[in-house]
């Protein structure tokens, strides 16, 4: 067995075991990657200098989506079917299909992204953690699990990701499965809940470098696994 990282591009491999504990494993999981699938290492290069979550336009409003979901959202785009992670900003197309089961669908659906909807890609968001206070307790998660707790701020139902510093709001509905259910019910965040965005920390790691990124095929869609994923990733 080898890395992910060690394999030369072109090649097909099977993953045997990631490491890296149930976290690793989930992340992974929702990009399609798990024990036995079989995938085709593409590239060491990113598909560009910044991924991660993203900011679209859709419906008339701005949402933000997770890396892991982006990539499985496919845009209609000068003729091309693209992931949505390899739009860029400016572009605008149709989503043609989403790959995922009939939950994955559901979920998404609840952001108005469904086949034959319109988008706008508007930015790559910056790596940042968001603080939330829940009851007397201090919550940390990054902007792509964050997108899935909608609140009710002034009437309108957000993501928690626009609320402003200091603003209070009521959890309205949690986007997801039974595992990230239970993972937010666990930090205390659950459907009528009140929570405060106390601050956002951007991180001031340096900028991505080539080769920091892995691309590959997984039953014919691409994908990017960052660099330190990568190497958690035994394949044969």
């Amino acid at each position: 067995m080898k890395l992910l990282t060690e394999v030369e591009p072109e090649s097909k491999v099977v993953v045997r075991r990631i490491e890296g504990g149930s976290e690793v494993e989930a992340w992974l999981k929702d990009l399609g990657v798990s024990p036995g699938v079989e995938l085709t290492l593409i590239a060491a290069e990113p598909v560009h200098a910044h991924v991660g979550p993203i900011s679209l336009k859709v419906a008339g409003k701005e949402i933000v989506i997770s890396q892991g979901w982006a990539d499985k959202v496919l845009v209609e785009k000068g003729g091309e079917a693209l992931p949505l992670l390899r739009l860029e900003k400016g572009d605008e197309g149709v989503v043609k299909a989403i790959e995922g089961g009939k939950d994955f669908k559901d979920w998404i659906s609840q952001m108005c992204l469904n086949e034959g909807s319109k988008v706008e890609f508007l930015s790559h968001l910056p790596h940042e953690t968001l603080i939330l206070k829940v009851e007397d307790k201090e919550v940390r998660m990054g902007p792509g699990k964050a997108s899935r707790v909608w609140v009710e701020d002034e009437g309108k139902i957000v993501q928690v990701n626009y609320l402003k510093e200091g603003k209070k709001a009521r959890v309205a509905k949690l986007i997801g499965g039974t595992r990230y259910s239970q993972e937010m019910e666990e930090m205390g965040i659950k459907e009528g809940i009140e929570i405060t965005l106390v601050k956002k920390e951007v991180s001031k790691a340096p900028p991505q470098r080539k080769g920091n990124y892995v691309l590959a095929e997984l039953e014919g869609q691409i994908i990017t696994i960052g660099r330190g994923m990568a190497e958690k990733i035994w394949v044969e």
